[in-house]
């Protein structure tokens, strides 16, 4: 049964799409099968992995709004082992449309439910809001997994996504647990980005990833070339980072 992992931070910047995005391609390249859902409005997962969102006809949006099909909207073999369910800018008006309609909660659920046997992970990218679509997202995950920047700030809002975890565990999804921390945007010339992991390592009862993601100019220009990581530049140290990060979700959904 595939492991649904939901990447979420309503902090914007904190490297939460290129998580997800990276995190699908290494998962990928170790010969796992992927689904990459990208519920997050920009498209941003979508086109950094090569999609041209304002293109393709049907989306997450037409999905959930029910003027598709599963099978019409999911894109398959987009890179080797990875297909996407794409969005863009359409799926902004959800919020709106689905006031009124019941279970809007469930509506990913019941949709990606048909298909979680065929792939051994599906990751969903979040948009940086705790809104109906992440709630859709939590609804559907087993996991959440969290990226934390290296920044003064990086324990604030946290609590308010954990109470958010805490609450659709208790309302909607009593088997959601947090997948776990993983640090981004290191520096390790900067004596703030060793603080801050120390001081979430102190004050965090979840679980932290030994894999760190460092602050990486090929990480950064990967998405503008529509490519993940792997195949912008193979060898440099984001690249290395993910497939740790990978190898480490691996070992982890096997011990569930």
């Amino acid at each position: 049964m595939g492991r649904i992992i939901a990447v979420a931070n309503q902090k914007g910047g904190v490297g939460k799409t290129t998580t997800a995005t990276n995190l699908s391609a290494c998962l990928a390249e170790k010969g796992k099968k992927v689904l990459a859902i990208d519920i997050d409005p920009q498209g941003n997962m979508s086109s950094g992995l090569g999609i041209d969102k304002n293109e393709i006809e049907n989306t997450v949006y037409e999905l959930i709004l029910g003027e598709s099909s599963l099978e019409e909207c999911i894109i398959n073999d987009v890179l080797e082992n990875v297909s996407v369910l794409a969005s863009n800018v359409n799926l902004a008006g959800a919020e709106i449309e689905l006031i009124g309609i019941d279970d809007k909660e469930f509506i990913l659920k019941k949709q990606i439910e048909k298909i979680r046997d065929s792939y051994d992970f599906i990751i969903i990218d979040c948009p940086p809001s705790l809104n109906t679509l992440t709630v859709n997202a939590m609804t559907t995950a087993d996991t959440v997994l969290v990226p934390i920047q290296c920044e003064y700030f990086a324990l604030e809002g946290l609590s308010q996504l954990i109470h958010t975890i805490n609450l659709v565990r208790e309302r909607l999804n009593p088997t959601l647990e947090i997948e776990g921390v993983v640090f981004t945007m290191y520096d390790a010339r900067t004596n703030l980005s060793l603080q801050v992991v120390e001081n979430v390592k102190e004050n965090l009862s979840q679980t932290v990833y030994k894999s760190i993601i460092p602050r990486n100019v090929r990480l950064a220009e990967a998405p503008s070339h529509g490519k993940p990581i792997t195949l912008y530049d193979t060898r440099s140290a984001g690249a290395e980072a993910y497939r740790d990060l990978a190898e480490e979700v691996i070992e982890n959904a096997e011990m569930q």
